[in-house]
């Protein structure tokens, strides 16, 4: 078969002549051959298969920079690049759903305000930080009060100051009368507050856009902090997340992690390039993708949780989620009676698994008021 006419080949290809032209201009498509006389575009019969790669990719929603890349592969690294572009696509879709789940459910609910006065469950809790066995100095910082819980993993140079001050910025968060319809928006001027109170402390870029976590010897410009945090609003949680800093939940026995780790390697098993237990081991297991400092991503996950009577809720540093395996968590906070045993217990634990990092443990127990 001859040379095919611009015409005839985006018929073929399911792609318009327009659009050949705009992949012949960008590198990603040219022709076989361009008439010297009347400029016309030639294609060959083999280039259809790659011109119809290409309409699939647009039809997914791939960037044509990305899918340049994806030209220049062979099949296998094609495909695991597709594989990557389609996990990202699905987390992005994730935080869209999780954002309208919570602006559904945010707006469907009739009560005039949030005020734990006129409710009959309550929060009982504890906390506990630790600097561990091997750091000089503790950059964790832990905090329950009636109404807010809060863990934040500093890092950087001065990184105790930084994650002190992004919980500090959202201590507010305590006063009563917080109107149903505010809710979402107080939540994220508390975490715009938080970021612009870690503002003086730049968060140091790498070549991927993550922000390396250090244990000492860093600058001021490279400081940032992870934070974790649950509003009580007198019958639900609302939780802010970014960082690898964690939430979980106790129900009837079962532990279910409630916030995604912003990490590099958590991106690498949502891609399905890494496993779980590689992930444990990887040398880029402190690489945040998210975190609130300056150069970083500062964007926080945002979800409401209805509270039930018996709910134990836990949030930890990663000094503790990175040493004591999930089956041990679960034990300690079905079988510590009350918070303040189980926050004791938690710390204990990650002392005894090594204690390379500080821990920090907030346990709140959903209760009866009397």
């Amino acid at each position: 078969m001859g040379l095919l006419t611009i015409g005839m080949f985006a018929r073929a290809s399911r792609l318009s002549p327009k659009a050949l032209r705009l992949y012949d201009e960008l590198g990603l498509l040219p022709p076989a051959r361009v008439d010297p006389v009347t400029g016309y575009r030639l294609y060959a019969p083999d280039q259809l298969d790659q011109a119809r790669l290409i309409a699939w990719l647009r039809r997914l929603g791939m960037p044509l920079t990305r899918i340049e890349r994806v030209c220049a592969l062979e099949a296998g690294p094609a495909a695991q690049e597709i594989r990557a572009f389609w996990a990202q696509a699905e987390a992005e879709t994730v935080v869209r759903r999780d954002l309208a789940a919570f602006l559904i459910d945010h707006l469907s609910r009739k009560d005039p305000a949030m005020s734990p006065t006129v409710k009959s469950l309550g929060i009982r809790h504890a906390v506990l930080s630790d600097a561990g066995r091997v750091r000089e100095s503790n950059q964790d910082m832990a905090y329950a009060g009636s109404r807010l819980l809060a863990v934040a993993d500093g890092f950087g140079g001065r990184g105790g100051s930084v994650s002190a001050a992004a919980v500090d910025a959202l201590k507010r968060l305590e006063a009563d009368g917080i109107q149903a319809g505010d809710l979402l928006n107080v939540l994220e001027d508390a975490i715009a507050q938080a970021e612009q109170a870690v503002h003086g402390f730049a968060g140091r870029k790498t070549e991927t856009g993550a922000v390396t976590e250090t244990a000492t010897g860093s600058t001021d410009r490279e400081a940032g902090t992870t934070l974790t945090a649950m509003l009580w609003t007198g019958s639900q949680l609302a939780l802010v997340h970014i960082g690898d800093t964690r939430g979980y939940l106790l129900r009837d026995g079962e532990l279910f992690q409630i916030t995604h780790d912003h990490t590099m390697v958590q991106s690498m098993i949502d891609e399905g390039r890494l496993s779980p237990e590689e992930a444990v081991s990887h040398p880029q297991r402190s690489l945040l993708i998210r975190a609130l400092g300056q150069g970083a991503d500062g964007t926080p996950d945002l979800r409401l949780h209805d509270a039930l009577e018996g709910d134990r809720y836990l949030l930890c540093s990663d000094g503790l989620s990175s040493f004591v395996r999930a089956e041990e968590i679960r034990r300690v906070l079905s079988d510590a009676a009350e918070p303040g045993r189980a926050v004791r217990e938690l710390v204990a634990l990650a002392n005894d698994s090594g204690g390379d990092d500080n821990v920090s443990c907030v346990v709140a127990d959903v209760v009866t008021l009397p």
